[in-house]
């Protein structure tokens, strides 16, 4: 009887502890209290952007078998208040005028999966897996993409990564469709 009582007892304490563990796991987390303003104390540096009062310069490194084998972008210019759209096939290197606006592209070089490794700017392949193109927008004359003093602002293909540093205009969207192949 007593070795019952004492196997009983260790089964109860050990049931006991296993609901005490649940009924913990069960208790809800407290919610942090919403905070307004910025979630990052510091921004997130982007290609060309300065911080802390000091600009980061970013070397772009093309390999040699993206540059043989990419002659030229397809980029979506969007009219927003007309709701069109118009596709234009554009050189690397070149530059595009968009009709009807006062903006001019200049493109630079086209990265098929851009990467940036700290400083460097590059495609790790020559596939298009997250094709990206160098640019500079000019509305009258005046950059207006990227800001002022930073060299390339970039167009993306893939639709997440167009929201990260888009191209902000009221009436034109720009975006990257895919890169042109020399064929």
């Amino acid at each position: 009887m007593k070795r019952f009582l004492k196997v009983s007892s260790v089964v109860i304490v050990i049931l006991l502890s296993i609901a005490a563990c649940k009924k913990k796991e069960e208790q809800p987390i407290p919610k942090a209290p919403m905070r307004s303003g910025p979630i990052m104390e510091a921004p997130a540096v982007a290609p060309g952007h300065e911080t802390t009062g000091t600009k980061v310069t970013f070397q772009i490194v093309v390999p040699q078998d993206v540059k043989d084998t990419w002659s030229a972008v397809k980029l979506i210019v969007e009219d927003k208040k007309l709701n069109k759209t118009q596709e234009f096939i554009v050189n690397l290197g070149s530059e595009l005028r968009i009709p009807d606006s006062n903006l001019r592209i200049k493109i630079g070089n086209f990265l098929p999966d851009f990467r940036m490794d700290g400083q460097i700017i590059t495609s790790v392949s020559n596939m298009p897996n997250n094709p990206s193109v160098g640019v500079v927008i000019y509305e009258d004359g005046k950059q207006i993409f990227p800001e002022m003093g930073k060299e390339w602002g970039w167009l993306w293909a893939r639709k997440e990564l167009q929201a990260m540093h888009p191209f902000m205009h009221p009436k034109y969207g720009i975006t990257l469709k895919e890169g042109v192949s020399k064929k």
